[in-house]
């Protein structure tokens, strides 16, 4: 009886990290269907709805976030770390994969290590421009490591490192954006897979003012589960523009392909979906310990191909008046789309699998 070729891609807690690993996953498929996919992640993140709806067999490890201000929070990782290090190593003894790689999460990193040490085949790939704290200690022991952002080079200790994108979902890489024929201005928020609590007040109160911003502009916002109950009732008062709120969306190509700009976090998906789409971002980065969001959207200032406001400074008043500045300069955001799409590099999942399978 011959083995099954297996591959492993551990990590996941948001579709940031877990959407990639999918376009990775389809992408290997499609070059040796005979290949077997297994996915690793723990039960703390969205890995457990969206994986096994996609078709892959899911396994979970125990770990946590050690990269938090909490030394509570902390400690609990810690004492998890010897458990997931051994659930990984019975894992890979009945798995025998012949490639794992690490897309970032709780997961990745005692599930990429362990594989490392008993001598597997690996690699980590790396979202952010500021990469984070696991994957900097991981890129000493894996075989390679994948990047997006340029800058992440110089934080990740390997003689391999190739700058391959960001693997975008299949449907998002086939879709064409194209602009708005009618006299509306649209405009797509969304804050991450989870919503953003910050992002829905602001947007929603800044709509509600009303005023001239408002004018021929047609909103779509995806709110979340945590707010789609206040925020729908809050819309639902009466707004002096059309606004679609929804809990989440599914079809984001149709809504990329719709939208003059977006309002979002700082993922480095959220980036690379919009510099697939050629639309212009106004970010909004999550505040974290290592400011990896922060980091992505410096990246995009500088080339003047985003704007960012800090959560700090964000008010309707600040949101109105960054959406009224490009929207009243047509030549500034036709130059902005060209400097956001050359961001995008085609086909990253292609390259990842073609790496993997040499």
């Amino acid at each position: 009886m011959t083995s099954k070729k297996t591959i492993v891609i551990a990590g996941g807690g948001t579709g940031g990290h877990i959407y990639p690993g999918i376009a990775i996953a389809r992408a290997l498929q499609k070059m040796d269907p005979e290949l077997e996919i297994h996915f690793v992640g723990t039960n703390q993140g969205l890995e457990g709805k969206i994986v096994p709806r996609e078709g892959f067999p899911l396994h979970f490890i125990e770990s946590g976030k050690l990269n938090v201000k909490s030394p509570v929070q902390r400690l609990k990782t810690l004492l998890k770390i010897p458990l997931g290090l051994w659930q990984s190593i019975r894992l890979l003894g009945q798995l025998k994969p012949l490639y794992v790689i690490g897309v970032g999460g709780y997961a990745s990193g005692p599930f990429v290590l362990a594989a490392s040490f008993i001598g597997f085949n690996t690699a980590v790939w790396e979202p952010n421009a500021m990469p984070g704290m696991a994957n900097r200690l991981l890129s000493r022991f894996v075989d390679k490591c994948f990047v997006v952002f340029d800058e992440a080079k110089k934080y990740l200790k390997n003689s391999q490192i190739i700058q391959a994108g960001m693997p975008v979902r299949a449907e998002i890489e086939s879709a064409v954006h194209q602009s708005s024929q009618n006299e509306k201005f649209h405009l797509l928020a969304f804050g991450g897979s989870q919503g953003s609590r910050v992002l829905n007040n602001c947007l929603s109160d800044a709509v509600m003012a009303g005023g001239a911003w408002v004018q021929n502009l047609s909103v779509v916002h995806q709110v979340g589960s945590a707010d789609i109950k206040t925020i729908t009732e809050k819309y639902q008062k009466g707004t002096p523009c059309e606004v679609q709120p929804f809990e989440f969306i599914y079809d984001m190509a149709k809504y990329y392909q719709w939208a003059d700009i977006i309002v979002c976090r700082g993922g480095a998906s959220s980036i690379a979906e919009a510099a697939a789409f050629g639309i212009i971002p106004i970010i909004i980065p999550l505040p974290a310990a290592d400011n990896h969001q922060q980091k992505n959207a410096e990246s995009l200032v500088e080339k003047n191909a985003g704007r960012m406001i800090l959560q700090k400074d964000l008010t309707p008043e600040r949101l109105i008046s960054e959406v009224q500045s490009l929207r009243a300069d047509k030549a500034l955001r036709d130059q902005m789309v060209r400097n956001i799409k050359s961001f995008y590099i085609p086909q990253s999942a292609t390259v990842i699998a073609k790496e993997i399978l040499q």
